[in-house]
């Protein structure tokens, strides 16, 4: 039986969190190889393992998503690897703040997610698409999370 994304390979950035997660784990039901990739190596670990344990092709790679260096580091990594990258999905955490008042946020608390969700977007979407672009396919996509 052919999946949708047999023998594509799928980088889902923000993978530990209950989205990301929720998107590798469908991503590698549809045949993809996913790379989840996030700041925090244990629930990344946690996905792979779902995913491994129900037959998907899965790895973890500890990356900031707003370190520039990293980021292009990791997606010229995966792309040798893999011969290419098909998908590049970015469900970073942003760091919304949702507690706190508006008349008592700072101008920088407030910056603070739009700068995190603009930069990972960017950067994520960039580096794939220096891998997509030759070939002349793939796909970017981004989801602005919101968490307090």
């Amino acid at each position: 039986m052919t999946h949708l994304l047999t023998d594509k390979t799928a980088i889902i950035y923000g993978a530990g969190g209950s989205l990301g997660g929720a998107a590798a784990r469908t991503f590698a039901r549809e045949g993809a190889a996913v790379v989840l990739a996030g700041r925090t190596r244990e629930p990344l670990e946690r996905v792979a393992a779902d995913v491994t344990a129900a037959g998907g092709r899965a790895e973890v790679a500890v990356v900031d998503a707003t370190d520039e260096r990293a980021v292009d580091e990791h997606a010229d990594a995966v792309a040798a690897r893999a011969d290419g990258i098909d998908i590049s999905f970015n469900l970073v955490t942003r760091g919304d703040d949702q507690g706190t008042p508006i008349a008592a946020m700072t101008t920088e608390r407030f910056l603070h997610a739009i700068t995190t969700g603009v930069t990972t977007a960017f950067l994520t979407a960039r580096a794939a698409a220096r891998h997509m672009a030759p070939r002349g396919a793939g796909v970017n996509a981004t989801c602005g999370l919101v968490a307090g």
